[in-house]
């Protein structure tokens, strides 16, 4: 196990090390800082580029809001301070943003930097399923590094010490910004209003953004033993699988942070290559129809030419 989480954890260490030209400033955004926020500010101009063609198809330019880079920008601090936002009263402390102006900036500047662009691709199997392994990267280290700690390191006792906590702060601060920007309707290429975001609509709840976030963050505290339940809980399942336990005690050793960290990684990037493929696999097979007793598959992937395959049903 040692062995094969070795790359993971190598790969973190190297990609949360400060980089210039920030350290020039004493400012520490990492590499894998950058790539978050790129790849966010990325998603969420292929996301208002498909909602805008989908509306002007159907409704035409008539509604349609003249485009405004506050709004764009405003879309993404949402999204990355959102849930931030709901949660941090409810645990007593401060909003990160407003301790420290430096990611807001940032983020300004990679939003200023994506709309420069003349064009961002649309998303696809092509592009969709390799970034699900950086997806699982960045989504690790925030439910690992950066939500746990509100909990586990709160000034309160009860709270510090409450699993429900931890988890409910995991779900709400991981997804209450798009949970915002869906409400909103910040996304839409229209002027805001109220809407029903896709978490309350029929099945919305089966999301694997929406469900992976207290799973991972509930994962990493057991195998760390970030709070005593998580502790006993991780006892409880070694005895039951017939793992290795203290004969006196019988307790189990946590992992490190790092180890638990890199399991993490490599669970939500198969959660999230298997979301990729779900979603866009049908598209690289499309074509598909009936032909007597026989269904015919038309190969329309970029990568190969084009074919036909017929195999009987």
């Amino acid at each position: 196990m040692s062995l094969l989480l070795a790359p993971v954890i190598q790969v973190f260490n190297y990609t949360l090390q400060p980089v210039a030209p920030f350290t020039w400033f004493n400012l520490s955004i990492s590499t894998l800082d950058i790539v978050a926020a790129f790849r966010l500010c990325i998603v969420l101009r292929q996301i208002k580029e498909s909602l805008y063609h989908q509306h002007v198809s159907k409704k035409g330019v008539a509604s349609v809001e003249p485009k405004a880079f506050v709004r764009d920008l405003s879309t993404t601090l949402t999204v990355v301070y959102g849930g931030e936002v709901m949660t941090a009263p409810l645990l007593g402390i401060p909003p990160s943003f407003m301790v420290s102006g430096v990611v807001p900036v940032f983020y300004a500047l990679v939003q200023g930097i994506v709309e420069l662009l003349p064009a961002v691709p649309p998303m696809s199997i092509h592009t969709e399923l390799p970034l699900s392994f950086v997806d699982g990267f960045t989504r690790a280290f925030l439910l690992c590094d950066l939500i746990p700690p509100a909990v586990t390191a709160n000034v309160s006792p009860v709270l510090a010490a409450s699993p429900w906590t931890l988890l409910v702060t995991s779900l709400a601060t991981a997804n209450g910004g798009f949970f915002l920007t869906n409400l909103f309707s910040f996304l839409n290429p229209t002027p805001l209003a109220l809407q029903t975001p896709p978490e309350l609509q029929p099945y919305g709840w089966t999301a694997t953004d929406l469900w992976c976030a207290p799973l991972i963050t509930g994962l990493y505290a057991l195998l760390t033993h970030a709070q005593p339940f998580w502790a006993d809980l991780h006892g409880v399942l070694s005895r039951m699988l017939g793992a290795t336990v203290d004969a006196k005690s019988g307790a189990v050793e946590a992992l490190d942070p790092h180890t638990a960290r890199a399991v993490c990684a490599v669970v939500l990037a198969g959660l999230f290559v298997t979301r990729s493929v779900k979603n866009f696999a049908p598209e690289v097979w499309s074509g598909v129809k009936e032909k007597g007793t026989f269904r015919a598959f038309r190969c329309s992937c970029g990568t190969h030419p084009s074919f036909d395959l017929q195999v009987r049903n």
